[in-house]
C-alpha cells in the first residue's frame, strides 16, 4: 500500500534492525503492537531518548483490537516508550493508513526544517564567539561583589578576550580583582562601572590607565538581568589606534540587539512549527471527516431528489417538507465543501482567467447579497494580467469575504472590492518573475480586536450567533489561497473595519475560455447497460435507483474484482460508473484494467474527495450529487 502511494519503505525483521535504519535516517516507523510486547526495547528507547532537541520521531503503531488509549488503557505504556506515536487499530481502511503515513512524513520534514533553523541559530552564536575572540578591541565582562570597603565596592574579571592584554597592557586578568590589579586607581573604575550597573545606563568615556601609561577609550553596559551584577566593557588603546572609534560605537550599539534578535528568531521558529503542526492535524482530521460525510450525503440527497420528483406535487405540505429537507442536504453539501477547502482537498480546475471580468460579472450577485444599506464600490482596472486559479472557487471565496463584511455592518456601511498588481508581497510568498495580483475586500464594519483577528481563520471559529455561521468561510478562503500557490492576509481594527487580501499568482499566456457544452438529447434519452461499482452499499443502492430512474439497466458490483467478473459475464455492459476509494483495488486501478481490455468502454469516476495529487485522465463526478448532476455527467461521458 505504501509503495503504490509513492512512499518508499524498508521492512525490519526485529528491533535491532529498526534502530539501525533509524540511525541511517527515516521519515516515520510503522510498528505492530505484537513486536513491542515480545521484544527487548532498550536499544529503541535509548535511541528515542538520545534524539537531538529538534527531533520528535513519529511512530505509527498497529494495535490489537481495542484501539488506542481511550479503549485500551494498556496502550499507554507504548505511548511512554515511543513518545510521538499515532495508534491505528486493525483492521483499518487503506486510506486511513496512507493519510497517517503522509501526515507523519510531513511532520518529519518540518522537524528537519526546524533543525535547519536551529543550525542557523548556532552558526550565529558561533559567529558571535568568533567575533569575541578575534575582535581587535579589548573586551571583558566584570562581576561586582561586596568587598571589604562596602557594598559592591569591588569587581572581578570573569571573561576577557585575547586583545585585552594588547590594549590594556595587563596579562591574565581573568579571576583578578580590580583593587588588586590597580589599587591606586581602582576607586575611580569602580565608581564608573557601579553607576552603570545600578542605573542600567551605558556609558562611553576616555580615561588613562595609570598603571600602564595607556590612554583608553571605553564603553560599558549592564548585562541583563541586573541581578547578575555584570557589566560588559569594550575598550581600545586610542593612543595608537584612534581609527577604531566608529567600529567600537557600532559594536556597542548592536551587540545586545543581535543577541536578542537571535533568541527572538528561535522562539518565532518554534511557535511557527507548533502552529503548522496543529493546522496540519486539523486539516487531516477535517479531510477524512468530509470524505465520510460525502458518502453519507450521497444516498440522502439522491433519495430526497427522487422523492420530490414523485411526490412533490401531491400536496403543499409534502412539497414544503421535501423542499426543507433538500435545502438542509444542500447546506450540508456546502459545509462539507468548505471543510474540504480548509483541508485543501477539493479538486481545483486551475486555468488562466481574467479576474477583472470575473469580478465585474459578480457585481449584481454581490450587490444583491449585501442589500440596500451597504454601498458597493468595485475598483477593477481592465488592463491587468490574468491569473492561475479555479474560477468557481475564486467566486466562492470572494462571495464569502463579501458576506462576512456584510455581517460586520448590520447598520449599513461601505464595501470596496479592488484589484491591482501587487507591489510589496507578504513574506510568506516566494518571489515570482510574473508577480501576483492582490484582490482586496475592505469594509467599514465593526472590525476585530487582536485576539479575534489571531483566530479568525481557525476552522469552526465564529463570532456569529449559533446557527448563523459555520466558522469555515475564512478557513475555506485560506485553504483555497494556499492550494492556488497564493496567500490570504487579514488586517482589522475595532470600530474602523477589516481588510481581507487574496494574493494570486499572475499567469503567462492568454485567458482560457470554457465554452458551454451542448447537451445532446439522444445521449440523455438513450438507454444503456451500466456497471455500477461501489463498496458502500447505501451509496450503491441510491446511485442505482437514480440510474434506473433515468431509464438505464444497472448491474451492481461491490468491489473491483466483482466488477471484472460482472464485465466478463455481461458483454452487453456499455458504461461503467465506479467509486474511486475502494479496498484492494481503487477505481483508478479498475479503470486501467478495463481500459486495457476494452479501451472504448466509457468510464465515470465518482469521488468523495480528491487529495490534490489525484491526476486521473477520467471524467469525474463529486459526491454528493443529485439525479440531474448524474444525468449531465453521463451525457458528457
Amino acid at each position: 500500500m505504501l509503495r503504490e502511494t509513492g512512499i518508499n519503505s524498508v521492512v525490519c525483521r526485529d528491533i535491532s534492525a529498526l534502530v539501525d535504519e533509524l540511525r541511517a535516517g527515516a521519515g516515520f516507523a510503522l510498528i505492530t503492537e505484537e513486536t513491542l510486547l515480545s521484544s527487548d526495547l532498550r536499544a529503541l528507547s535509548e535511541w528515542i531518548v538520545k534524539q537531538p532537541e529538534w527531533s520528535d520521531f513519529p511512530f505509527v503503531l498497529l494495535t490489537l483490537r481495542g484501539g488506542g488509549i481511550e479503549r485500551n488503557p494498556a496502550a499507554g505504556r507504548h505511548l511512554d516508550t515511543l513518545g510521538n506515536v499515532t495508534f491505528l487499530e486493525r483492521p483499518f481502511h487503506p486510506t486511513t493508513l496512507i493519510s497517517l503515513a503522509k501526515a507523519a512524513i510531513r511532520g518529519r520534514r518540518r522537524q528537519y526544517e526546524a533543525r535547519a533553523r536551529l543550525i542557523a541559530l548556532r552558526e550565529s552564536e558561533t559567529r558571535y564567539r568568533t567575533l569575541f575572540d578575534t575582535m581587535d578591541e579589548g573586551f571583558c565582562i566584570i562581576r561586582f561583589f561586596d568587598g571589604p570597603h562596602g557594598e559592591l565596592s569591588d569587581y572581578i574579571h570573569v571573561e576577557a578576550n585575547a586583545s585585552y592584554e594588547r590594549h590594556a597592557g595587563i596579562p591574565n586578568v581573568v579571576g583578578q580583582k580590580v583593587r588588586e590589579m590597580v589599587p591606586d586607581e581602582a576607586e575611580g573604575w569602580v565608581k564608573i562601572y557601579r553607576n552603570v550597573l545600578l542605573t542600567g545606563e551605558p556609558v562611553r568615556f576616555a580615561r588613562e590607565l595609570e598603571a600602564t601609561g595607556r590612554y583608553l577609550e571605553l564603553a560599558a553596559l549592564r548585562i541583563e538581568p541586573a541581578s547578575r551584577n555584570e557589566v560588559a566593557v569594550i575598550f581600545q588603546d586610542v593612543t595608537q589606534r584612534r581609527r577604531a572609534e566608529i567600529a567600537l560605537l557600532d559594536l556597542n550599539a548592536t551587540l545586545e540587539r543581535r543577541v536578542e534578535d537571535a533568541v527572538a528568531a528561535r522562539e518565532a521558529a518554534t511557535s511557527q512549527l507548533r502552529e503548522a503542526q496543529k493546522l496540519e492535524t486539523l486539516g487531516q482530521l477535517t479531510g477524512g471527516l468530509a470524505h465520510d460525510m460525502n458518502n453519507l450525503l450521497t444516498p440522502i440527497l439522491g433519495t430526497l431528489d427522487l422523492l420530490e420528483r414523485r411526490y412533490g406535487s401531491v400536496d403543499g405540505e409534502t412539497s414544503r417538507a421535501l423542499d426543507r429537507a433538500l435545502q438542509s442536504a444542500e447546506r450540508a453539501k456546502t459545509l462539507v465543501s468548505r471543510m474540504l477547502g480548509f483541508a485543501r482537498r477539493q479538486t481545483l480546475e486551475t486555468r488562466t482567467i481574467d479576474v477583472a471580468a470575473l469580478l465585474q460579472g459578480m457585481r449584481e450577485l454581490i450587490a444583491s447579497s449585501l442589500g440596500s444599506r451597504i454601498e458597493l464600490e468595485l475598483r477593477v482596472p481592465s488592463l491587468l494580467p490574468p491569473i492561475l486559479a479555479d474560477a468557481n472557487q475564486l467566486e466562492l471565496a470572494v462571495l464569502n469575504l463579501c458576506i462576512n463584511a456584510k455581517d460586520a455592518m448590520p447598520e449599513g456601511g461601505r464595501l470596496v472590492v479592488s484589484l491591482d498588481r501587487a507591489g510589496d508581497i507578504p513574506a510568506i510568498l516566494p518571489p515570482r518573475a510574473e508577480g501576483y495580483l492582490a484582490l482586496t475586500v475592505s469594509d467599514t464594519g465593526s472590525g476585530m480586536d487582536s485576539a479575534t483577528l489571531e483566530r479568525a481563520i481557525e476552522p469552526f471559529f465564529s463570532t456569529k450567533e449559533v446557527g448563523k455561521g459555520t466558522g469555515l468561510g475564512l478557513s475555506m478562503v485560506h485553504g483555497f489561497a494556499n492550494q492556488s500557490n497564493g496567500a490570504f492576509t487579514l488586517a482589522s481594527e475595532p470600530g474602523v473595519g477589516t481588510q481581507a487580501q487574496l494574493w494570486l499568482p499572475v499567469a503567462l499566456g492568454q485567458v482560457e475560455t470554457v465554452e458551454p457544452e451542448e447537451r445532446r438529447r439522444d445521449d440523455l434519452d438513450s438507454q444503456r447497460t451500466v456497471l455500477l461499482v461501489d463498496d458502500e452499499a447505501l451509496v450503491r443502492m441510491g446511485t442505482a435507483f437514480m440510474l434506473e430512474e433515468l431509464g438505464h439497466t444497472v448491474i451492481e458490483a461491490a468491489n473491483g474484482a466483482d466488477a471484472l467478473k460482472k464485465l466478463a459475464d455481461h458483454p452487453d455492459i456499455d458504461t461503467v460508473v465506479t467509486d474511486f476509494t475502494m479496498p484492494k483495488m481503487t477505481g483508478a486501478e479498475l479503470a486501467k484494467r478495463i481500459t486495457d481490455d476494452r479501451g472504448d468502454l466509457p468510464i465515470l469516476l465518482i469521488t468523495g474527495y480528491a487529495a490534490g495529487d489525484l491526476e486521473i485522465a477520467l471524467p469525474q463526478l463529486t459526491k454528493p450529487f443529485r439525479r440531474e448532476e448524474l444525468a449531465e455527467a453521463l451525457s458528457r461521458l
